[in-house]
């Protein structure tokens, strides 16, 4: 009698939708469609690539403060960071040319969506007297920028292994044509932009 075997398993996929991305296919682009009176769900504005980028300057001196920005950055993401170079010599900050100071992620597809859901839904609100972003820091063609003073609002930061608070700046690249129709899908995505006439502060 023949010894039977087991049939092969399929690898493990990824687990389930992000839930912003399921936010946006089931609630924002059908809104947005009616507001934006746009036939084609194509053309309504929806998210490109965030860009996460950390300038560590006290690197020229501390190597070491380098090494702990690559690694909460790869925390708070989820993917491997890469060096950003300096592009000129400045003598007066003991700068050479092509010397690590920073460091930066791009998120495209699934953790970009998951990175957006745990920058609005947990790191924001543990911003210190957060009063909402300020709702026009566009660069006039759709993107929107802002800046956190330090990197252990994200949970997933142990303080006790980055005593050094360390800033980023985060960039969301929409496909909106203005920054008025950016501002309206990233509204309605969640993102707490502050209403119209409010002083725009930072948000860290």
């Amino acid at each position: 009698m023949a010894k039977k075997t087991k049939a092969a398993q399929p690898a493990p996929g990824p687990a389930g939708t992000p839930r912003m991305l399921e936010l946006y296919m089931n609630t924002v682009r059908p809104a947005l469609c009616k507001t934006l009176a746009r036939t084609n769900p194509h053309a309504i504005p929806k998210l490109e690539k965030i860009v996460v980028n950390m300038g560590v300057g006290v690197a020229v001196t501390e190597k070491k403060f380098l090494e702990e920005a690559l690694g909460a950055l790869a925390q708070v993401t989820g993917q491997k960071p890469i060096a950003t170079l300096s592009k000129a010599a400045v003598s007066g900050f003991k700068l050479r040319e092509n010397l690590p100071i920073g460091c930066k992620v791009t998120l495209r597809g699934r953790r970009m969506y998951e990175f957006l859901d745990r920058l609005v839904s947990l790191a924001l609100p543990r911003v210190r007297d957060f009063r909402g972003l300020s709702s026009t820091a566009f660069d006039g063609h759709g993107n929107y920028s802002l800046g956190l003073s330090e990197q252990m609002v994200f949970p997933e930061i142990n303080p006790d292994k980055y005593t050094r608070p360390q800033g980023m700046n985060i960039t969301l690249v929409t496909t909106a044509r203005t920054d008025d129709e950016a501002r309206e899908f990233l509204r309605a995505m969640g993102v707490p932009l502050k209403k119209d006439g409010e002083d725009g502060g930072a948000a860290a």
